[in-house]
């Protein structure tokens, strides 16, 4: 496996302090493909990892299909618009737009890299957290039940739309759970996400309505515990 480098992950999110974010090969490679000149990304949709149907009765197909191809589709294109217009605006030295495209290249990179993370970190048939990530969970929160409970909680409790997070933090070498508003909000720097739930609407509201508790608890039988143990390996 291979880490995005620090310039790649700025250049990403458009974050002047993000940190390192630890991503399998095959993630990385379908978060962004370089042209054949070597200096223009251009970031690409990448394919469910299973069936579309291969998540129920927890997340039905049509709820599936519609934020895939739909809404972490419209977060690609925005990038790559967002992208051209800076480039534009450093060919013209016009930079009179460039706070709030500055804003939608932070927005709607992390709307493509929580996306991309998400879709990833769910498995039709996961194995329970085991290794070295088992063994971290019950140092610092007691038991992988503790853990769930905590990250349901912070994760439901998200004001508006946004994420709940496992997250590595190199400094302390710890685990913790945090809250993203938006895709982008409340962030802190330099923690690796390891885990992600999606509570923006769309994510959930075809099938669980306004249940988004609901939600969360279906959610929690799917979690891909193998991919997050890869990311904590290399979050480390």
């Amino acid at each position: 496996m291979t880490m995005l480098s620090r310039h790649e992950w700025l250049k990403l999110v458009g974050a002047s302090a993000a940190g390192s974010l630890a991503l399998g090969s095959a993630n990385r490679s379908a978060i962004a493909a370089e042209t054949s000149g070597g200096s223009t990304v251009e970031y690409t949709l990448p394919p469910l990892p299973y069936a579309v149907d291969a998540l129920e009765p927890h997340l039905d197909a049509r709820t599936l299909t519609i934020h895939h191809d739909k809404h972490h589709a419209g977060y690609v294109r925005g990038l790559n618009a967002t992208l051209a217009k800076l480039e534009e605006a450093r060919a013209k030295s016009d930079f009179g737009q460039v706070q709030a495209l500055s804003g939608a290249l932070a927005f709607h990179g992390s709307g493509h890299v929580l996306h991309t993370l998400y879709f990833a970190n769910l498995h039709p048939k996961p194995n329970p957290p085991r290794g070295e990530l088992l063994t971290a969970i019950k140092t610092q929160f007691g038991s992988v039940d503790a853990l769930v409970a905590h990250l349901s909680a912070a994760t439901a409790q998200v004001a508006g739309s946004g994420w709940g997070m496992l997250a590595f933090e190199p400094v302390g070498k710890r685990l913790v759970v945090l809250q993203i508003e938006k895709h982008e909000n409340q962030m802190l720097c330099g923690a690796v996400p390891l885990l992600l739930i999606d509570v923006w609407e769309h994510a959930y509201y075809l099938q669980y309505q306004n249940r988004r508790s609901d939600y969360i608890k279906a959610i929690t039988n799917v979690i891909h515990w193998d991919e997050v143990s890869r990311r904590f390996a290399q979050a480390q």
